[in-house]
Parts: C-alpha cells; sequence; structure tokens
C-alpha cells in the first residue's frame, strides 16, 4: 500500500511541473566538470531536427503583434543588403526586438549571429542562454532537440573561450541532462558547479529539479533550501512543497506552498495551492 501510494505521489511531480510553467512564472530555468570529464564534451540530442531562423520565426511572429512584425521584418530586409558592423548592429537591432516580445527562440538566432561575427565569451553566453530558454518554452516542441542543440553548441564555443565559467558549465549541465543519451555527464558537470560555488543558485535549482523527477525528495529539499537561502522565487517554494508533500512532511509542505503563493500573487496558482492546502489538511 506504501509503495503504491509513493508511486502516485512521484507520479504528480511531473503535472505539477506542467502546471507551474503553464502559469508562467520564471526563474528555472539551470558546472564544473569532475576531474575525468573534458569541460566542452560532445553529446547531442539524438534525432535533431532541421531547424532555422526562418522557421522558428515564422512561429514566433505568431505570437507578437502585426505592427512589431512589421518592425522586425524592415530590419530583416536590411539585414540581407548589408555586411560588416552595420550588419551586426542590425542583427543586435533584431535580437533586441524579439527579447522585448520575449520570444527568446528567434532572438537566439540573431546573437547567434553576433556572436559568430564577434567571436567572444559574452556573446556565446547569451546566445546559449536564449536557446536555453528557446528549447525550455518554444510554443512548437518539434522544435526543442534543435533549439537544444543549439544551446550546446552555444556553450562550448563559451567554454573554449573561458573554461572556468560557471555559467557556461550550468546552462551545459542542464542541456546534457534534458535531452541527450548522457544525463550522468549533465549531473557532474552541475555538481562540479555547486562544489566550486555552493549557493550558486541556477545550479542548485536544476540540481533539485532533476532530484524530485528521479525521485530523490531530501535531495531535492536540501537543494531548494539552498536556493531559498540565495533568493526566495515562488517556484522554489512551490517545489519545496512538492518535494516535503512526496516526503510525507504536510506542515513543512504546506507553509512551503503558502510562501510560493504569496510570492507569486497569480490567481490560478492561488486557486491551486489553496486547494492542496485543503487537500493536506485533511
Amino acid at each position: 500500500m506504501l509503495k503504491s501510494k509513493q508511486y502516485i505521489l512521484i507520479a504528480s511531480v511531473g503535472l505539477l511541473m506542467v502546471i507551474l510553467y503553464n502559469l508562467d512564472i520564471k526563474g528555472l530555468i539551470k558546472p564544473k566538470e569532475d576531474r575525468g570529464m573534458q569541460t566542452t564534451a560532445t553529446s547531442t540530442p539524438e534525432n535533431v531536427s532541421d531547424i532555422s531562423y526562418k522557421s522558428v520565426s515564422a512561429i514566433s511572429k505568431e505570437m507578437i503583434s502585426a505592427s512589431l512584425v512589421s518592425d522586425i521584418e524592415k530590419l530583416e530586409t536590411s539585414a540581407l543588403n548589408e555586411s560588416g558592423s552595420e550588419l551586426i548592429n542590425l542583427q543586435k537591432q533584431i535580437a533586441q526586438k524579439w527579447d522585448d516580445v520575449n520570444q527568446p527562440a528567434a532572438a537566439a538566432f540573431a546573437y547567434e549571429s553576433i556572436a559568430k561575427s564577434e567571436s567572444n565569451y559574452n556573446n556565446w553566453l547569451i546566445t546559449g542562454d536564449r536557446f536555453t530558454d528557446g528549447y525550455q518554452n518554444f510554443k512548437d516542441t518539434t522544435a526543442t532537440a534543435g533549439l537544444l542543440n543549439k544551446a550546446i553548441e552555444a556553450y562550448n564555443k563559451a567554454l573554449e573561450i573561458n573554461p572556468k565559467s560557471l555559467d557556461a558549465q550550468t546552462g551545459l549541465g542542464v542541456a546534457y541532462v534534458t535531452g541527450t543519451q548522457n544525463p550522468m555527464q549533465g549531473i557532474q558537470l552541475l555538481l562540479g558547479v555547486v562544489k566550486e560555488e555552493p549557493k550558486n543558485l541556477k545550479a542548485n535549482m536544476n540540481l533539485g529539479m532533476f532530484s524530485m523527477k528521479s525521485g530523490q525528495f531530501q535531495k531535492a529539499v536540501d537543494r531548494f533550501k539552498t536556493v531559498l537561502d540565495v533568493k526566495a522565487t515562488p517556484e522554489a517554494w512551490f517545489y519545496l512543497g512538492t518535494s516535503y508533500e512526496n516526503l510525507g512532511m504536510k506542515p513543512e509542505a504546506i507553509l512551503a506552498y503558502q510562501k510560493s503563493k504569496e510570492l507569486a500573487a497569480d490567481p490560478s496558482l492561488t486557486e491551486f495551492v489553496d486547494r492542496k492546502i485543503k487537500e493536506l489538511n485533511n
């Protein structure tokens, strides 16, 4: 009976994650390797679909107003006839336009173009971060593998320039865990980050998420507590509450859920948490 109940609780984690993502609560978002691993490992997602700016921007344009689409297309047309510094300037404008309307997948291609022309650590890191936001949030899930592979490529470029970058290692680690056949390589990268920087927010947040997915809820609790020591966010409190719930720690779960509700101030989350607290009190 106990095992059956545990399986149900573990399965519920996936549903709770979907609910939180749909509420658009930000901040999840995600290493220094062990001594036997290369910093810029080469694992990539299998069955990577062809992906291009044209296909991604077409979908992204469906999400914004016609006037904003017109502004972006004017810049795109101008970029076709330019090169050198003027082309880079136009790509920066295009990237900013996409950032302004929260379309990171499309913005990522503009940042990638900039990074190819001005290859430096910061340009490749922001490219990786935008592709990461893209594969985590893009409307068309068939593009996920392609966007994830692009993120891996960008982080590896950043690490070629700055091998000690914890931000690039974290992004790379999350990508490996999320979409390759070698998730342990990603876990090791993230563990390396927190060994180097124990309070690293992104690495701890993602290690907590991965602990939840594997049913290691006490480890998840420890990770989310570390995150909350650095920054109190609604998603960290929410996942802490979920972890406590799965450990049977009802009072602690209720408190964490309440904190999440207070910080998020989202009607949908408030409704969900109120139902959850009512269930836990019964």
